[in-house]
């Protein structure tokens, strides 16, 4: 029997919760979580129906899949509080940047079966996306099931753990790139007369249906702005504008102060 554990109930751990609930693939009995405050533990118990307790070493010995939704800063810390109540089955799961699946184990001071994800906070509205990598540990049973519980709340990607630092800048640290350029939009929007909530909408909706014309097509996104560019027209004059400020290029250096931080993170472990 599937167990699920999380050590910390911070947002990113909620919409996980929420997303397997909500869609069924797990039962709220199937589910046992531990965060540090009273208010916490009663928030999450009323919400998603699951037993929450302050006793983090309670988690990790009934959890044989144990998510640990902490900060980077504090896995050192709890593996060390937990490591003698983790079975030889037990994976653990790490949603943190910068920390290597031999980061994990050596903290516990022994192998360990883990998983490397770094999923985002669409995960909320059930639109993640999370990219994952294993230790030579994981079974590729356990990493089906693992995949099936983050595809409840999104979409996935298995990934070689070197590529791993980059992700946070393409879909960890991206959505608030896109909630800049929506803002922006908005903005723009309001300029031109329409009221403030009207401008979200229209333009949030763009981004959407933007979004999924490249999922749903397979199609160049560069095929798909041509598509919407008429010779002579308004649209090839925005992008003459955007290009003459350099969007795309910082967009680039975006990325790359993103990832530079993210190593920067995991030498500090």
């Amino acid at each position: 029997m599937t167990q699920i554990g999380f050590i910390g109930c911070g947002k990113m751990a909620q919409a996980m919760i929420g997303g397997m609930i909500r869609s069924k693939t797990v039962k709220p009995s199937s589910i046992i979580a531990s965060a540090t405050t009273k208010e916490t533990r009663v928030k999450v118990s009323d919400q998603f129906g699951i037993e929450v307790t302050g006793d983090n070493t309670k988690v990790a010995a009934e959890a044989n899949l144990l998510f640990l939704g902490i900060v980077p800063g504090l896995h050192r810390q709890i593996l060390e509080e937990i490591k003698s109540h983790l079975s030889a089955e037990t994976v653990i799961i790490t949603i943190a940047a910068g920390l290597t699946t031999a980061d994990i184990s050596a903290f516990a001071g022994r192998k360990l079966k883990v998983i490397r994800t770094m999923p985002n906070t669409p995960s909320l509205a059930g639109e993640g996306m999370t990219a994952i990598s294993v230790n030579d540990e994981v079974t590729e049973e356990e990493l089906q099931k693992v995949l099936k519980l983050f595809r409840s709340f999104g979409k996935t990607e298995v990934i070689s753990e070197d590529l791993m630092d980059s992700i946070p800048a393409i879909s960890g640290s991206s959505p608030a790139y896109v909630y800049m350029m929506i803002e922006a939009m908005a903005d723009g929007g309001v300029r031109q007369g329409l009221k403030r909530d009207q401008a979200y909408r229209l333009a949030a909706q763009a981004v959407l249906g933007a979004a999924k014309m490249v999922l749903d097509t397979g199609k160049h996104p560069g095929e798909l702005k041509d598509q919407v560019t008429s010779p002579g027209g308004a649209t090839i004059a925005a992008t003459e504008a955007l290009e003459k400020h350099r969007f795309r290029g910082a967009i680039l250096e975006a990325m790359e102060s993103c990832t530079t931080t993210v190593k920067e993170l995991g030498n500090k472990k």
